[in-house]
């Protein structure tokens, strides 16, 4: 059976668990190379026994997304090797803590911008020559419903996500009449390592899965894909969003 990633190179940011492994998996089941950025070596080795059992390859880079200068060696890295990159999924975030926007103390408050907003701002500097090259470029990143609620207590977290969301649609316009289409994907809530931290008394069993979204993180990633700049938003089945001003 022909596989409609075959021959595409695809980075995962956060790709050692949660939705970051799942969906590395399903791009590597689909035929693409998978390039696994996360914190855990171990992890990644794991993630990659799972990639080889599936019958595809994959490059580990352990890496802590605030190494910002590691983000720019890989563009160089990447050009050198394969001298394109077809897939970017910018999926790594961190919750930071949920309290009076007031009460952060500034070590959370950078480590969530720096990890939510400023480390994809710098894969999308690194990268964006590598994707353009690409007959079919996509950039894909996670978003949540967070940034729209401005939910009290959330606020450090809802805050770097309104950032990305302007981020990342800021990039779709500028990649308007290229190759290059651009996806933020709401994935609500999923069972997850973030979820259980955020809301500790919760039933995990009566949460979907990120094995479940993966395939919908799949379908953005392919060359048939044709949407740029809006929201594909898991819960409502895949309905796509269009961001606009405030009636």
């Amino acid at each position: 059976m022909t596989k409609p990633l075959s021959g595409r190179i695809a980075v995962v940011t956060g790709a050692s668990r949660g939705i970051g492994r799942a969906a590395a998996l399903a791009l590597a089941e689909a035929g693409a190379h998978i390039i696994a950025l996360a914190r855990t070596q171990g992890a990644l080795e794991a993630l990659d026994d799972e990639i080889r059992a599936k019958g595809s390859t994959a490059t580990l880079v352990p890496v802590n997304l605030k190494d910002l200068d590691a983000l720019d060696r890989l563009g160089a890295s990447i050009y050198e090797r394969w001298g394109k990159l077809d897939i970017l999924l910018g999926n790594a975030g961190v919750l930071g803590e949920l309290s009076p926007i007031t009460h952060i103390d500034q070590p959370v408050w950078d480590e969530v911008m720096q990890v939510n907003v400023t480390a994809n701002y710098r894969l999308l500097r690194s990268l964006d020559p590598l994707l353009r090259v690409s007959d079919a470029g996509r950039a894909i990143f996670l978003t949540s419903g967070a940034a729209h609620k401005c939910t009290a207590y959330w606020g450090v977290y809802s805050i770097s996500k309104a950032a990305l969301e302007a981020l990342v649609r800021t990039y779709a316009a500028e990649t308007l009449k290229t190759n290059v289409k651009t996806m933020l994907v709401s994935p609500g809530p999923l069972r997850t390592n973030m979820r259980a931290k955020a809301m500790p008394g919760e039933d995990p069993t009566t949460l979907k899965t990120p094995d479940e979204l993966a395939p919908h993180i799949l379908k953005l990633a392919l060359p048939s894909w044709n949407e740029t700049g809006k929201i594909y938003d898991f819960t409502q089945g895949g309905k796509l969003l269009t961001p606009q001003l405030p009636a």
